[in-house]
């Protein structure tokens, strides 16, 4: 019976491992696009010309080895399946540290814990509704909430968040804090998960690691929004 017990528990245990790496791979390629993905939002400072051009790149990206958007369906797919990947080992392991938990605390204690550890949860259910939205406005449906026309990338992106539509770019805003607090406990925890903080020292370096990721992903994607509600970026 012992045997049998300490058999389940190794498996288990290599089974939450493989689980967390899971999720640390998908991650590591998520912050990858999306690193990507605000360069090219940052092309709204170079005008509409600038921008329309690097919309355009991203389509013929690969031709003629690849027909027109070829690439794109490339980079969906992986991130489909990533997403997938992702959200599903972040149930499984939720799940079994639930029912790890034998008792509830009468008291909940979260002083050793950071705010971003604390709201990943939360946080990662309202980064998948945002990013719902963001594909249905920007790729999917292209959905112009000022009634203007869809069939301009730079001119989409201004009337998304001026105007009567500033309130789009304070949702934009609060769901790009979410991705801070996501992506800095995200990095730590990956770097944690790959045993790159086996020390102190590498402990802290990971914490600081964590947080240039998310101020620079996040704040680059904020001054889009930012600077078009206050009249910077116009068309």
């Amino acid at each position: 019976m012992a045997t049998t017990e300490l058999v389940k528990g190794v498996r288990a245990t290599r089974s939450t491992i493989a689980l967390k790496l899971a999720m640390a791979t998908s991650g590591i390629i998520f912050i990858l696009f999306v690193l990507l993905h605000m360069y090219g939002n940052l092309k709204a400072f170079s005008g509409h010309d600038a921008y329309n051009t690097y919309a355009e790149h991203l389509r013929t990206l690969g031709t003629p080895m690849l027909p027109r958007s070829g690439a794109l369906w490339v980079i969906r797919v992986v991130l489909i399946l990533s997403l997938v990947v992702h959200v599903g080992s972040a149930v499984a392991l939720w799940k079994r540290a639930s029912a790890a938990r034998s008792t509830k605390y009468q008291v909940k204690k979260n002083v050793a814990s950071s705010l971003s550890s604390r709201t990943m949860r939360w946080g990662g259910v309202t980064l998948l509704l945002f990013v719902i939205w963001h594909l249905l406005e920007f790729t999917i449906g292209k959905i112009n909430i000022s009634g203007g026309a869809t069939n301009d990338p730079y001119n989409l992106l201004v009337d998304s968040f001026s105007g009567t539509s500033w309130w789009m770019g304070v949702i934009y805003l609060i769901a790009m804090l979410c991705l801070g607090f996501h992506l800095h406990h995200g990095t730590f925890s990956a770097c944690q998960t790959l045993g790159l903080t086996n020390s102190a020292a590498s402990r802290a370096r990971a914490r600081i690691a964590g947080w240039v990721v998310a101020i620079v992903i996040a704040g680059g994607f904020s001054l889009v929004p930012l600077f078009t509600i206050f009249g910077v970026i116009t068309k």
